[in-house]
């Protein structure tokens, strides 16, 4: 009788744990009943400016060009991710036509720094473009160096 009970009792609460977890949608994406205000599109956008304003300094601090080339290569850089934006945002009715314009951009954007600047900041620059840049570790050797300066001033 001790047996059934507790079998029954397994059984009640296999059950009931095994319902909960088959009706739970593990991939449930919540969804949003409003749209974004325009403050917070605002924001947003200032937030994206700034990382981008960011990302290009860390990048140039690679570099081992003068202050005027690197000026020139900042500015390059962000017009460069400003019309990929824009080609990104078009509509296109193949993938092969968007590809197609992304590699063009890569290939012809840079073709005018390439006589101002040395080969090996513009292969950093090309590798950049591919997605190779790692921004942590320039944060790191900034951080590093920081603290060499706070050590000696102490």
């Amino acid at each position: 009788m001790k047996k059934a009970v507790l079998v029954l009792f397994a059984l009640f609460i296999g059950l009931n744990l095994f319902g909960q977890r088959r009706g739970r949608n593990t991939n449930n994406i919540p969804q949003t009943n409003r749209e974004p205000s325009e403050q917070q599109i605002a924001k947003q956008k200032r937030q994206v400016e700034e990382r981008k304003q960011a990302f290009v300094a860390n990048f140039l601090t690679t570099l081992e060009a003068d202050d005027f080339q690197k000026e020139i290569i900042k500015q390059t850089i962000i017009t460069y991710y400003d019309a990929k934006i824009a080609i990104l945002k078009t509509r296109y009715e193949r993938q092969f036509d968007l590809e197609k314009d992304i590699k063009g951009l890569d290939d012809m954007h840079f073709k005018d720094l390439e006589e101002l600047i040395s080969e090996s900041d513009m292969a950093k620059i090309k590798e950049m473009i591919k997605g190779n840049f790692d921004e942590k570790e320039i944060v790191k050797e900034k951080r590093k160096k920081k603290k060499k300066k706070r050590r000696k001033k102490d």
